[in-house]
């Protein structure tokens, strides 16, 4: 066994030791089977057995959240476990090549661990470093920025001769906080404490009126009022309130909230100590995407510090009564988990499966307490509002999009980065600063966002113009967007949780059919049923994934149809597996799960 595997966890004191660390409590399954994998390689069988005998869960539970999230591994994989960023901006860089280099060079075939045990190659969705990309994960734990032919030869030869990845080449590591236009967020951040301490002067009430009074809406896309929400929380009944961080930022092309916990985790934590104040919250969390773990040990650093410092803990400040603190709780690769409800789920020690709602989180959340989620910007945002007062706050940008907004830049651009702009900033400006030339498409919003053509460079970034929840990615005329369209189909494909059939089966098909056109085996009729699938998955699907999974297939095909039409084979009806009749029939029928069935039984 190399050095870099560690110990193998194998006994039943072994697997106690971790459980005692975390209360033995089924809650935090997510985080017991995490800390046993990174000690002993992958979960065995008889390892999440025991896991289940002593938290007294079934094995096919223990077993079904192991196999829900893509960090787990159930079967044995390389000692060294390399991941290599698929997004769609890695690939412009190179990605694929890099990789097919990579896996030369070590006898091994991408997803198949190589014979002998040492390394396995695949690829993830984005990791979030598509500014200084292209990147790899190393055993979920260590990032490799900036890749390029060198390196990966310098990588494969460490790999070959077993050196512990703790001592590899430190600048291979070194994430850049690329800020490249600051405004309000990305300034120097404030003395910690400063915030609190005006959240303190004004009392709960008044802090909750100044964060009304501004219009903050919530940065992680979904825009919806964070005084509302705070206020609905905090009038809901319950003996506990809960405070919850999303920091599981899995949209690609975005990378904001990794600058702002590395940077600015001060203003996140201050945020979230506010937010407790207002509606009553003892506990925090901080869900932090598994991509980002190599962030965990310095905000933990960061936690202990303010600890020590009165900003967390016990009578905070000094005010008897203020007790609050922050656990972080680390995801195990899920994209789904960004929604509200499916990251309770996975905090909760479950699958990230999206809950049916109402009952909402304010109402009905984290162990079933009113609990508030908001994003990691919108936390940073709020520590400016309790110092500067909501009017303030509400002069910038528009009356219904209040503040500034930061855009994680990335693609076929000079200077790819962090960019903050008050709200109603056109689309075209950004793409100046940036050092953009003859674009062709920006995908705002990362590919549930929407994709805009040159035409449309004069639109604002506003929730009433353009949203976004943070990345705008770059295409200049060389690109082909039914290239991106279809890698994006396939991401999405991916990370389906695969409860519900018509987003299961759905994605899958619009697979299979972009799939058909790039091997130049389509017609127009397989254009016509994409639009159909669109249709079907945008009103019959259990959560949002399912229904914005098509969004950048529609944007590409209206505003980008020669692109689709260089790969038609023809323009007669090509054989097969008539689609379109198959959802006029199913279209006829009552029930999501009927429709998805029907597709699932017919294909």
């Amino acid at each position: 066994m190399s050095l870099l595997a560690g110990p193998v966890v194998s006994t039943d004191a072994d697997i106690a030791q971790v459980l005692a660390r975390h209360g033995c409590d089924p809650h935090a399954l997510v985080q017991i089977l995490r800390e046993l994998q990174a000690a002993q390689g992958w979960l065995s069988r008889s390892c999440l057995s025991g896991v289940a005998a002593s938290l007294g869960l079934t094995l096919a539970h223990v077993e079904g959240v192991a196999g829900f999230y893509r960090f787990f591994h159930t079967r044995p994989v390389g000692r060294y476990r390399i991941l290599f960023s698929d997004n769609v901006t890695d690939r412009m860089l190179g990605s694929e090549t890099l990789l097919a280099d990579l896996c030369q060079r070590l006898g091994v075939a991408p997803g198949h661990p190589r014979a002998d045990g040492l390394v396995s190659v695949e690829r993830t969705s984005c990791t979030g470093l598509c500014d200084q990309g292209p990147a790899l994960l190393v055993n979920h734990h260590q990032v490799v920025t900036r890749l390029d032919a060198n390196r990966v030869a310098e990588l494969a030869a460490l790999v070959l001769d077993e050196v512990p990845v703790a001592q590899w080449p430190a600048a291979w590591f070194a994430v850049q906080h690329k800020i490249c236009r600051a405004d309000v967020l990305l300034g120097a951040p404030a003395a910690p404490g400063q915030a609190l301490a005006a959240a303190v002067a004004r009392g709960p009430g008044a802090v909750l009126a100044e964060i009304k009074l501004s219009n903050l809406r919530g940065r992680g896309g979904a825009g919806f009022g964070t005084g509302l929400k705070w206020e609905l929380c905090r009038r809901a009944p319950g003996a506990e309130h809960v405070v919850v961080c999303n920091a599981d930022e899995g949209e690609p092309g975005t990378f904001k909230d990794r600058v702002l916990l590395g940077r600015h985790a001060d203003d996140v934590f201050e945020g979230m100590a506010i937010a407790a104040h207002v509606i009553g919250a003892r506990r925090g969390l901080v869900y932090l995407r598994g991509e980002y773990r190599f962030l965990l040990e310095p905000l933990q650093q960061v936690l202990e510090r303010r600890r020590g410092e009165h900003l967390l803990g016990a009578a905070i400040q000094g005010v008897e009564g203020f007790d609050f603190d922050i656990d972080i709780h680390v995801g195990a690769g899920a994209y789904v988990c960004g929604e509200e409800s499916s990251l309770i789920e996975s905090l909760e020690g479950k699958r990230g499966t999206p809950r049916i709602r109402p009952p909402f989180p304010v109402e009905h959340g984290y162990l079933g307490h009113p609990t508030i989620v908001n994003n990691v910007e919108t936390f940073c945002a709020v520590g400016h509002i309790a110092r500067k007062g909501g009017a303030w706050w509400a002069a910038i940008g528009t009356r219904q999009s209040t503040g500034t907004k930061i855009h994680s830049v990335s693609g076929d651009c000079e200077r790819p980065g962090l960019y903050e702009y008050p709200f109603g900033t056109r689309i075209g400006r950004i793409l100046e600063d940036c050092g953009a030339r003859d674009t062709q498409a920006v995908q705002v919003g990362g590919p549930s966002g929407v994709c805009l053509s040159a035409f449309e460079f004069g639109r604002r970034i506003a929730f009433e113009d353009v949203p976004t929840a943070g990345a705008f990615m770059v295409f200049d005329r060389s690109r082909d967007m039914f290239d991106v369209a279809r890698g994006f189909a396939h991401f999405f494909a991916h990370e389906s949780c695969g409860f519900c059939t018509p987003c299961r089966v759905g994605t899958e098909l619009v697979v299979k059919r972009m799939d058909k056109l790039a091997a130049g085996q389509g017609s127009r009729h397989d254009i016509d049923v994409l639009f159909e699938l669109d249709r079907l998955m945008h009103t019959a699907t259990h959560c949002g994934l399912g229904a914005s999974a098509c969004n950048p297939l529609r944007d590409t095909i209206q505003k980008f149809r020669p692109a689709y039409e260089r790969h038609l084979k023809s323009l007669h009806f090509v054989p097969g597996f008539d689609l379109d009749a198959e959802l006029s029939i199913a279209r006829q029928m009552t029930g999501r799960d009927d429709v998805g069935a029907h597709l699932e039984n017919r294909a």
